[in-house]
């Protein structure tokens, strides 16, 4: 019984100390080029989804490259796309400024709109869903808080939740439409951030909020938080700082291990500067972390203590296939990276 026991104390040690691999570099293969502005892609099984400025949409197929692009328009011109989301039967796209377009894919394979707003300050930022039936999307402060529209019904009609049911807003209070990775959510919880630098969490797929502070730095416009990643329903990171002062690194990244309610600095005063996204690697058990912007890419193998660059080259959203292979997109390309 006592070579049992120590058998097992053996093998959960070796589990405990198994390290994710560490990656040196990254290779980028561009998929596609033209000249728009993608700040906007979604995984959607074996193909990727964009959306951009100049009401350009499309999609990649990841096995053969192919490419479908479309351009849509509306009365008051062509949208410019900044959030894109999905459920299993249906893609999503939404444009920033008023009028505001929510558009999904119809029964004649046309894009139709689903849900429109307009006024003075209407600007949305970022969309997600949580699961096939309820989905979120985030947009700037309009009549004393936020702008938040949730749907229940996959996406077919969608609601404003009143003021009366958020956190007291903050004069100015936004959000950041650089990568549409300001929202993150895992099972019914969902966590939002803000140019102030704060975090709304509810935990019951936006029936009721909390705010909490974080000490990512948020004095001018410019800064706060522009992206959000959790890798469980505890581990969480954020990122910002300035895109008119990209290498100030001071008080721009910031890691919760509690779900949200409290933060810490990372890597203070230390590189990277400003990014626009930040994502967990799979599989990393949380310790694997990169961000890009249009400063480059930036890798920590270390839950973001301590970072160091793998690529100079400009991207401003990502998502990750698995635990090597992610897809980016920036100025006028979408590519592949291969990180190893």
């Amino acid at each position: 019984m006592r070579y049992v026991f120590l058998l097992i104390v053996l093998l959960v040690s070796c589990t405990e100390s198994k390290q994710p691999v560490t990656f040196t570099s990254a290779t980028i293969e561009t998929l596609y080029t033209d000249s728009i502005s993608v700040r906007a892609i979604e995984l959607m099984g074996n193909s990727l989804a964009f959306a951009a400025n100049n009401g350009v949409f499309g999609t990649i197929e990841l096995g053969t490259g192919k490419v479908r692009a479309n351009t849509i328009s509306s009365p008051e011109g062509n949208p410019h796309f900044r959030a894109v989301a999905h459920t299993s039967n249906d893609f999503f796209m939404l444009s920033i400024e008023s009028p505001a377009l929510l558009y999904k894919t119809g029964g004649n394979g046309q894009m139709q709109v689903v849900y429109k707003e307009e006024g003075e300050g209407v600007f949305y930022d970022a969309m997600t869903f949580l699961n096939d039936l309820d989905g979120i999307a985030l947009g700037d402060s309009v009549g004393g808080c936020l702008s938040i529209i949730t749907t229940a019904d996959g996406g077919n009609t969608w609601s404003k939740i009143p003021c009366s049911l958020l956190p007291e807003g903050i004069v100015g209070e936004g959000a950041f439409a650089a990568s549409n990775s300001n929202i993150k959510t895992i099972g019914d919880n969902i966590w939002l951030a803000t140019t102030s630098g704060r975090i709304l969490f509810s935990p019951d797929k936006g029936k009721s909020w909390q705010a909490f502070g974080t000490p990512i730095r948020n004095t001018q416009p410019t800064e706060g938080i522009y992206s959000i990643d959790f890798y469980n329903a505890n581990t969480g990171i954020a990122i910002g700082g300035d895109y008119t002062e990209p290498d100030d690194a001071n008080a721009n990244k910031a890691i919760t291990v509690d779900g949200g309610k409290t933060w810490n600095l990372l890597a203070n005063n230390m590189e990277p500067g400003y990014k626009s996204c930040v994502q967990f690697v799979p599989g990393t058990n949380g310790y694997g972390i990169v961000a890009v912007g249009f400063t480059g890419i930036s890798y920590s193998s270390d839950r973001g203590n301590s970072w160091r660059e793998l690529s100079k080259e400009s991207f401003y959203t990502l998502r990750f296939q698995n635990d090597s292979i992610a897809y980016a997109a920036g100025k006028n390309r979408i590519a592949k990276i291969k990180f190893q």
